[in-house]
């Protein structure tokens, strides 16, 4: 579910989980933590590129394997989610996501905490996580705001539009807009650049910009816990498995 490969200094970590738009399973969430782990330790290594294989980057999380039942196993849920996030956000290598097509949810989740995005101008984002009855997770309260600011961060996390890669350049949601299918070779030039700057500053400077974020993860874990027990999560499930429109009653 996870490939690994390396470009000189460069780890180049791809989504491969294609029958499902790489959709962020358990099994690949673990994989991407201990892969993670180990390249924090790794002197030799400059930088991080993640991509997914196929044409998109990530559908999200994998909806049919979201059954929690009670609040402490969604508490659990979240363990190997938070660590991965923190692995990306406080890791010391500056780590770059290479998007193509479909990068929602969870999936956009784990773009923004990459600190470059790079995308190929068919790609498209959306956080829909209201669309199953559930508040945005993957850090992306933490993230979200602080990419594009609280008032649009806002509009896509209440509303759940999908907006196109110009529009994502447009409020800061990328760095960089590339032709389709070259974002992955745009994301190794870039990288290759780190491989020369000094490691401390960046490593430092993602420790400053980190704060906040265990706060914002306690906050996720918790509500998150509470939202799958409802029947409005329920019945955004079952809708999006039975290709319906949710009826939602707020309970």
């Amino acid at each position: 579910m996870l490939q690994e490969s390396r470009d000189g200094a460069t780890a180049i970590l791809t989504l491969d989980y294609p029958e499902r738009r790489n959709a962020l399973a358990v099994p690949m969430r673990e994989k991407i933590v201990a892969t993670m782990e180990r390249l924090e330790s790794d002197p030799t290594l400059r930088a991080i590129v993640l991509t997914g294989s196929g044409a998109h980057f990530s559908a999200g999380g994998d909806i049919s394997g979201m059954n929690v039942t009670d609040f402490a196993a969604g508490r659990e849920r979240f363990r190997t989610t938070h660590k991965l996030v923190k692995l990306f956000i406080e890791s010391s290598k500056p780590i770059i996501s290479a998007v193509e097509g479909w990068c929602v949810g969870a999936g956009m989740g784990l773009a923004l905490c990459c600190d470059t995005i790079i995308a190929a101008a068919d790609a498209r984002f959306m956080a829909g996580f209201g669309k199953i009855g559930l508040v945005a997770d993957f850090g992306l309260l933490h993230t979200l705001p602080r990419r594009i600011g609280e008032g649009r961060a806002r509009q896509m996390l209440i509303h759940g539009t999908m907006i196109d890669a110009y529009r994502a350049e447009q409020i800061g949601l990328i760095d960089q807009i590339t032709p389709p299918g070259t974002a992955l070779q745009t994301a190794l030039t870039l990288a290759t650049t780190l491989a020369t700057a000094a490691p401390l500053p960046i490593a430092m400077t993602k420790s400053y910009l980190a704060q906040g974020l265990a706060d914002a993860l306690e906050w996720e874990r918790n509500t998150q816990s509470m939202m799958f027990l409802t029947a409005d999560h329920a019945e955004g499930k079952a809708a999006f498995l039975g290709k319906r429109a949710p009826e939602f009653k707020g309970k």
